[in-house]
């Protein structure tokens, strides 16, 4: 079982239960810190466990460095965790004023404030556009562009006030749902970390790598993550490669999404390899 999301290795160990002595559970994961909390939470499990520092794009060729040639199950959670949320080193909300970074890698040499500050107003309001899915991308990018004159933005809580005298209508009294800087620093991880690409070739990769009756499962938790998923299962599912367990994604109750409001918007898809 290869979980290409470790995180602190919560799904790893519910599945490591299971795998019993003859198992091997592979995880993979950017982020040492969380490698770390995950080796010790997996201790005590009766199968082999192997952890590797590596993105998940890089499956085929971790796994082939341990000379794994076929996988029976994948599980990708691509939502963050919540430790990656408050870090400050990491600079990925507006709850908190940080240092505008968002590189959940930190190989990664490109920072949210270095797309910030140097694209150009155009480049800058299409990629608010393709990953925010914000209507009003231009007028962001134009208010960005305009405050970068005065001196950079350097952090999250510059560019969250940028966002939000760009979206805020005066005399309007109610609050919005969400923050309106929320889809603005949606585009700038997706960017920064290459999320839909590394999703992309995780999903090329997968049939090549999965046994017969083995089973992928994804849960994504915005439209962007959740589309690429469901095209590829579907023409997956058209050439003959797929059985889709899941015809539509499951989503969380109400009694989980009142434990945990994140779930609200996760939807896990799951694909048998035939």
């Amino acid at each position: 079982m290869v979980d290409v999301t470790m995180g602190h290795g919560g799904h790893s160990f519910l599945f490591g239960q299971r795998l019993g002595p003859a198992g091997t559970l592979v995880g993979l994961d950017v982020d040492s810190h969380s490698l770390e909390r995950a080796r010790q939470r997996l201790a005590g499990l009766g199968c082999r466990v192997v952890l590797i520092r590596s993105n998940f794009s890089h499956l085929a060729e971790r796994l082939g460095e341990f000379g794994i040639k076929e996988v029976h199950f994948v599980l990708a959670d691509l939502g963050l965790c919540s430790a990656q949320l408050v870090d400050r080193e990491r600079g990925l909300s507006f709850r908190a004023d940080m240092p505008l970074d968002m590189r959940i890698d930190a190989s990664l040499e490109t920072t949210a404030a270095d797309i910030v500050n140097s694209l150009d107003e155009k480049s800058l309001a299409d990629l608010i556009y393709r990953f925010g899915q914000d209507r009003a991308s231009r007028r962001i990018a134009r208010y960005i562009v305009r405050r970068r004159q005065r001196e950079p933005i350097a952090t999250t809580g510059q560019l969250a006030q940028v966002v939000a005298a760009a979206l805020t209508s005066p005399g309007k009294k109610h609050r919005p749902r969400k923050h309106p800087a929320t889809r603005t620093f949606q585009a700038l991880r997706i960017a920064v970390n290459h999320e839909l690409e590394n999703l992309e070739t995780l999903l090329s990769a997968a049939p090549g790598l999965l046994a017969p009756g083995g089973y992928l499962a994804v849960i994504s938790f915005h439209s962007l993550e959740d589309g690429t998923v469901k095209r590829d299962f579907k023409q997956n599912e058209r050439d003959g490669l797929y059985r889709l367990v899941t015809k539509k994604p499951i989503t969380a109750g109400r009694e989980e999404i009142a434990a945990n409001h994140r779930a609200r918007s996760a939807k896990l898809r799951i694909a048998q390899k035939n």
